[in-house]
């Protein structure tokens, strides 16, 4: 049996701590090496998660290039995963070209099958800082569990997934001022119209997942599923372009190109072999419940 086995990708715009590693990236390995030791085909890949709000908040805060920030983080990061015999089959990053080219050629793809709508739709604009928050950038009090930690586009505390105007009490993450509210226009996906496609996926997939996903999954996909903006408004334009005309001001969530990476880095594992192994192959991924519901309803809508 050809095992997959992937370690969720870490944000490189801090350095790693215990949950990278011990939730994610040492089991992943530990579940590799007793593959392998079983003479069964197993691979184990991983790379750093490099573009998006977190890193353009950091360049920020240092007064550095969110470019300045990945090239240094994502070396400190593989040394520190080598410094603890953690072994990777191949460590990616999303900045790589061929991943960005891939990660738009998928974005047309869903965009030619009409799985995009196009909304003008109103967001918070911090009028001192002169940008749209958008993830990261925007804090507040989650509606859902009333957590005061929540950002624009989660809570990382009940695992609720953030309309930013939901937020109560917004904020600047910068420079803690209210925000105004101004119209943008982006993409979005049509999870509503994907529902059955990504119902299917986890009736038919999640009897081997563990029961903290099987449970964030179904309460996910028994919701009314809405369309979700997959392009972004940031300060640098620290993401994936978009290929769509009219857009191209714009870069793509860092949920929509962060999972294309297992693919990306794959690809270049294995090469002329991808196809085959891929096509037969049984895909086991380890991430913190945070990541559940990007990985399984998100990410199965887009593929």
């Amino acid at each position: 049996m050809k095992k997959l086995i992937t370690s969720a990708l870490p944000y490189v715009n801090n350095l790693p701590h215990l949950g990278n590693i011990v939730g994610c990236v040492l089991s992943a390995d530990v579940y590799t090496r007793f593959c392998k030791k079983r003479g069964q085909k197993a691979i184990h890949i991983c790379g750093t998660d490099e573009y998006g709000t977190a890193t353009e908040m950091t360049a920020i805060e240092q007064n550095l290039h969110p470019k300045e920030i990945v090239d240094k983080n994502s070396v400190i990061h593989k040394n520190i995963y080598d410094w603890f015999e953690i072994h990777f089959d191949h460590f990616g990053r999303t900045t790589d070209d061929d991943h960005v080219i891939f990660t738009q050629k998928i974005f047309k793809e869903i965009y030619r099958e009409n799985y995009f709508e196009e909304k003008t739709s109103e967001q918070y604009f911090c009028l001192k800082c002169e940008l749209f928050l958008a993830d990261r950038y925007l804090l507040g009090t989650c509606p859902s569990c009333s957590s005061e930690r929540a950002r624009g586009d989660q809570c990382d505390d009940c695992g609720y997934l953030v309309k930013a105007l939901e937020l109560k009490l917004p904020k600047c993450s910068i420079c803690k001022e209210e925000p105004v509210i101004r119209k943008t226009k982006h993409l979005y996906l049509r999870l509503d119209l994907l529902k059955p496609q990504i119902k299917k996926f986890i009736e038919e997939k999640s009897e081997s997942w563990s029961d903290n996903a099987k449970a964030i999954a179904n309460h996910w996909i028994n919701l009314d599923l809405h369309s979700r903006s997959m392009t972004r408004d940031l300060k640098y334009r620290w993401g994936v372009g978009v290929p769509v005309e009219g857009f191209e001001d714009k870069v793509l969530y860092v949920w929509f190109d962060a999972p294309i990476g297992y693919l990306t880095f794959t690809k270049k594992c294995l090469k002329e072999e991808y196809d085959s192994f891929v096509d037969d192959c049984v895909w086991y991924q380890f991430m913190g419940k945070d990541n559940v519901p990007f990985h399984s309803i998100i990410f199965p809508g887009m593929l």
